[in-house]
């Protein structure tokens, strides 16, 4: 059977300003997030919801609460053929003390299945794909193929001792048999080895019609700035193309990406330029600010337009020329970010919370290029210079040439609109607040641009700085969301 695979993916990510109607506190939690799957499919027409098991606490029992808390919904719209949720499980490669929730998640999956075929009175499947963070090569991907199959499933064949029935003639047979992994990769050269790792899963796990692929929009730029990031991506996903065509096989590619420029600039009134953008990619995540802080009937066309959409091929770049450039604004960036750590980590603290999540630490913490300059995750990282005033797409910048900015824009056609709709929250009186470096490297790119300063938005900044400045912090986080209603984000 062939899967209809999803134009966008709701995910978990909360980067929202307005809580959502269903819950009744700002901060969502686990049954919150059930109710949240069922408003994705059943109120905003997404086919596909993300089960984060990654630095969340969720419940490993999502397809029972959905299907015996939304019945009807769920008898018309089958989980796993008609609407889909998809699993990101912890890396444990990575995260050492995360590592065990993957072998629960994991368990849980025919568990899934054996309440989806009781509830519909046949064999279906309904969660069948796992997403892995932080991917940097292909070993770890077969590893959870290979562990699912071999342990999960395999345990069915063994008998506890001698001469007794097996373990699935005992607690009953394990399904589905295999399933599929989808790799997330979240750094510079997980990405650029994107296709070199697909193309050996591929062969190891020999796979024969089609692998989705998740290249990050956030922690990327945390690490190496906005701009690196896209060009980082547009290389992904024309190197992904060239492989499909090498090996017949369809590469469905997923692009993170949040409300906020430098996470994407997805949005519901800015849904085509992204197709526009990224032609290639299959399925765009629709984070918590495109589903909350936007009208409910926008939010619910823009969804209906993409799923009427299809994807097409990449855009062709020159690569050379892209990495000669993410060198030079990555390493102007980092240059940058430990001289705004500090505000940006005090500020951080400020910023409320939208989800119930564990304790992470974002990616720029691991990088040698920063001597081990530690920050917040990317969205409490956005808010945090966004409410000083500081848009970071500007950071980084100010070391382009002409000649450099012109073929920008032949391979990144939205550069400037997306510089334009962060800079117009520049606040230029906050800037003297940071340090001269900043603030001479900013002006310059400012002045390329000559934003159209968003008024309501600077009155507010300027009342957030003045505050923190006089430490009144009570009245600090109000404003904060003041400022993330105005610009239909938080970060």
């Amino acid at each position: 059977m062939k899967i209809s695979v999803s134009r966008t993916l709701s995910t978990q990510h909360p980067d929202n300003v307005r809580p959502p109607f269903f819950s009744e506190n700002t901060i969502l939690g686990a049954e919150d997030e059930i109710k949240e799957a069922f408003y994705a499919f059943s109120h905003l027409g997404s086919r596909e919801q993300l089960w984060d098991f990654e630095g969340k606490e969720v419940s490993n029992t999502v397809v029972k609460k959905l299907l015996t808390s939304y019945e009807p919904f769920f008898t018309k719209n089958k989980l796993g053929k008609d609407v889909f949720i998809t699993m990101r499980v912890p890396n444990p490669d990575v995260e050492k003390t995360e590592a065990k929730i993957l072998l629960e998640a994991l368990e849980s999956i025919p568990r899934s299945y054996d309440t989806a075929r009781i509830f519909y009175g046949e064999n279906i499947t309904p969660i069948f794909e796992v997403s892995v963070p932080m991917v940097k090569d292909h070993k770890v991907l077969v590893r959870i193929a290979e562990y699912y199959k071999k342990i999960v499933v395999g345990k069915k064949k063994i008998s506890l001792f001698p001469h007794d029935i097996s373990v699935g003639e005992w607690i009953g047979d394990f399904n589905p048999e295999e399933i599929r992994i989808i790799p997330l990769l979240e750094d510079k050269e997980g990405i650029l080895k994107s296709a070199e790792i697909v193309s050996e899963y591929i062969k190891q796990e020999k796979v024969n019609d089609y692998l989705r692929v998740w290249l990050a929009r956030s922690d990327p730029a945390l690490n190496y700035g906005s701009l690196a990031n896209v060009l980082l991506c547009k290389i992904a996903l024309q190197r992904l193309h060239d492989l499909e065509k090498e090996t017949a096989i369809e590469i469905l590619p997923i692009l993170g990406c949040g409300s906020t420029p430098f996470r994407g600039n997805f949005k519901p009134n800015n849904f085509s330029h992204m197709l526009e953008s990224y032609p290639s990619v299959q399925t765009f995540t629709i984070q918590s600010a495109f589903k909350y802080d936007y009208p409910h009937n926008m939010v619910a066309n823009t969804i209906e337009e993409m799923n009427n959409s299809s994807r097409k091929k990449p855009l062709i770049i020159e690569e050379e020329k892209c990495l000669q450039i993410i060198e030079k604004v990555s390493m102007a960036y980092q240059k940058q970010i430990p001289l705004l750590a500090p505000y940006i980590n005090e500020f951080s603290k400020h910023v409320p919370k939208r989800r119930l999540r564990k304790l992470h630490i974002g990616l720029f913490g691991y990088s040698r290029a920063t001597a081990g300059v530690k920050l917040p995750r990317a969205i409490e990282f956005c808010a945090s210079l966004y409410s000083l005033g500081l848009p970071p797409e500007l950071l980084g910048l100010h070391v382009l040439t002409e000649k450099e900015i012109d073929f920008i824009h032949t391979v990144y056609k939205g550069f400037d609109s997306d510089l334009s709709d962060a800079a117009q929250f520049y606040n230029e009186d906050n800037i003297s607040f940071l340090p001269h470096e900043i603030q001479n490297d900013v002006k310059k790119v400012v002045s390329w641009i000559n934003p159209e300063t968003d008024s309501k938005h600077k009155k507010i900044t300027s009342i957030i700085l003045d505050d923190y400045k006089k430490k009144n912090f009570d009245i600090l986080s109000e404003n904060i969301v003041r400022a993330g209603w105005i610009r239909g984000f938080l970060g």
